[in-house]
């Protein structure tokens, strides 16, 4: 889990690249489960064209104002642009997928 501020600067420059970010709170069972469930889905459908980033906002509080987050889990998608947002476990494959616009 990462325990600096994000960059999106530097890491938006990444051609080709889905650049994601969840935020979690570490100890609660729907991060566990969003944790494994966009690993996933990543590794089967972005593999190699994905760079996911991981917060606990127990130990980042601040990330939650920053990033203005109201719900755990959440991931957002930040490149490619428009930036989405999608709040739970991202158990469903296919919403998750259409969602972020995957396709």
């Amino acid at each position: 889990m990462k325990n600096s501020k994000p960059n999106v600067e530097a890491k938006g420059t990444v051609e080709g690249k889905y650049i994601l970010w969840l935020f979690i709170i570490d100890n609660q069972p729907h991060s566990a489960r969003a944790v494994l469930n966009i690993r996933t889905i990543c590794e089967k459908h972005l593999k190699g064209r994905y760079e996911l980033d991981i917060f606990d906002l127990d130990q980042q509080p601040a990330l939650a104002l920053s990033e203005d987050i109201i719900a755990v889990p959440t991931l957002i998608k930040k490149f490619p642009l428009p930036e989405m947002r999608l709040i739970g476990d991202l158990s469903n494959t296919e919403t998750v997928l259409e969602g972020l616009n995957f396709f």
